[in-house]
């Protein structure tokens, strides 16, 4: 007599990975990075990472961020910006999370992400355009718009991260932030 056999029970699910976690509980990844950001393989070498949360004046946050542009460390200066964003008083979040939304779309634009990073560097063009009046702290809105547009109109493949860096500060998109 032939018997069908009972379904097999569910094998119980995998533990989750242990996560890296900071003091605060918030997830975070060991791993070491490349200059753009992307996940190496544990044990490699990498690029230090930013450290988060960092109160910088805005004349910091702009040089320390121009410099890791310049060294085409797009990703790095991201998490500048993304400080400043966080830190800053209302009027000025949009202005700094648009600034960081330039660094993230050069980033895209470098990992070869042709249309992630158009899509980045004319979202941050428009979060900043509305500060182009007023020069907070010597940007160059009108010059960083100018740059996200023309570098937005001729991806199709991936950039020099640090041969297309904008200038943060000056006249032309060419200054610096000092």
């Amino acid at each position: 007599m032939n018997r069908i056999p009972d379904e097999a029970p569910e094998a119980p699910e995998p533990p989750p990975a242990a996560r890296d976690r900071d003091p605060e509980g918030r997830a975070r990844n060991a791993r070491p990075r490349d200059g753009l950001g992307r996940p190496l393989p544990y044990g490699a070498p990498g690029v230090a990472r930013q450290p988060e949360g960092v109160e910088r004046s805005p004349r910091e946050a702009l040089t320390e961020a121009q410099d890791l542009l310049d060294r085409g460390l797009p990703f790095h200066a991201h998490e500048v910006l993304e400080d400043a964003w966080k830190m800053s008083p209302e009027p000025e979040r949009q202005l700094w999370r648009g600034l960081a939304q330039l660094a993230v779309g050069l980033t895209h634009a470098a990992r070869g992400n042709a249309k992630g990073g158009a899509a980045l560097l004319l979202r941050g063009a428009g979060a900043i355009a509305p500060y182009a009046d007023t020069v907070p702290y010597g940007i160059d809105v009108p010059g960083l718009t100018d740059w996200a547009q023309d570098l937005a109109d001729r991806l199709d493949g991936p950039v020099a991260a640090a041969g297309n860096a904008p200038r943060l500060c000056g006249g032309g998109g060419t200054g610096t932030a000092e």
